[in-house]
């Protein structure tokens, strides 16, 4: 067969091995999205499946996620204690942290939290560079207001009935402590040195209304 004019071997082979580089160069680029590609393919393809025949491919199910009080306290639930000026006020604090857990409540009336073994919720502890303050939320029996009342002035803590519950306070230095009960919950606090506004009473507020939401 005659060559035909103007067309150079060499040029050719140029030109193919360059189609070539290109062609390999686009397959590494693109090697990433294979498995992204492959997976978008598997769940289309079940999507029709079951689309055709809905029994035909189960829906998985997801796994049921743990209580954050599962494994201790959780910083969602300690948020929800302080109305959105507290929190501010709290967190805008030098030094301000907060840690939560589901520890026994920080109370020097350590006599009746083992009488009454609350089942803490949460205990949210604050530290900052003016002090230190925790708060326990717990459920204890409906008779806590009673026994506190008869037990805690024995300790230093002054007691009275308070929006039909029973609130203990008690004042060492720079030390408050509150311990609050009625309806079968707990709520005690602990202020070392660090006193933010009216904190005993806003909490208190924020979990006996909460429940009777």
């Amino acid at each position: 067969m005659a060559r035909l004019g103007g067309r150079n071997a060499v040029f050719a082979w140029f030109v193919g091995i360059m189609c070539a580089a290109v062609v390999v160069a686009l397959a590494v680029v693109a090697l990433p999205m294979f498995p992204a590609a492959s997976g978008w393919f598997t769940a289309a393809y079940t999507e029709v499946q079951r689309f055709v025949d809905p029994d035909a491919v189960p829906v998985a199910q997801p796994e049921p996620s743990a209580s954050p009080l599962d494994e201790g306290g959780s910083l969602d639930e300690c948020r929800d204690l302080y109305d959105d000026a507290m929190w501010a006020s709290l967190t805008w604090t030098t030094g301000s942290e907060m840690t939560a857990s589901a520890e026994a409540p920080v109370t020097s009336a350590a006599a009746l939290v083992q009488a009454l073994q609350p089942e803490v919720a949460m205990t949210c502890v604050w530290t900052s560079d003016e002090g230190s303050v925790s708060t326990t939320v717990a459920a204890v029996p409906t008779d806590a207001g009673a026994i506190a009342a008869a037990a805690l002035p024995t300790v230093g803590f002054a007691c009275d009935v308070h929006d039909d519950r029973m609130l203990c306070t008690r004042t060492d230095g720079q030390l408050l402590e509150t311990i609050e009960a009625g309806s079968g919950l707990w709520v005690s606090t602990s202020q070392d040195a660090w006193h933010p506004s009216a904190y005993a009473s806003r909490v208190a507020a924020s979990v006996w209304d909460g429940r009777e939401d």
